[in-house]
């Protein structure tokens, strides 16, 4: 008798931020959208990335990939977007543009978290 194995499906999410004012949009992928989120928060006001520099951790957009190519080909298409564009992927899901970060992890998050 053969085994086959079962294949795990990723979790792989290409996500939109925004700053407090929303006057920036960030576009990223990650497999672990709560410890991003996380890291975009704990590095605001920090010039070392763009999400830090522009205060981008406030979640507005999230899609969710098995693969992780996938989700690298949506975020590349995202970030070709234009900035209308982009506010027209996110009023889809998320008209009001609320904050998500609560929905997917306890907010805010606790500043010891560096890792599940």
């Amino acid at each position: 008798m053969t085994k086959f194995k079962t294949k795990v499906m990723g979790n792989y999410f290409t996500y939109i931020t925004t700053n407090p004012r929303k006057t920036t949009l960030y576009t990223g992928m990650t497999n672990d959208l709560e410890q991003r989120i996380t890291e975009h928060y704990l590095l605001r006001g920090r010039p070392m990335t763009f999400a830090g520099q522009y205060y981008c951790y406030i979640l507005l957009y999230f899609e969710r990939h098995q693969r992780p190519i996938h989700a690298i080909e949506r975020e590349k298409e995202i970030k070709a977007m234009s900035r209308k564009q982009k506010e027209e992927l996110i009023a889809i899901e998320n008209p009001n543009w609320h904050t998500l970060n609560s929905m997917i992890m306890q907010w805010p998050p606790h500043p010891d978290r560096t890792s599940r």
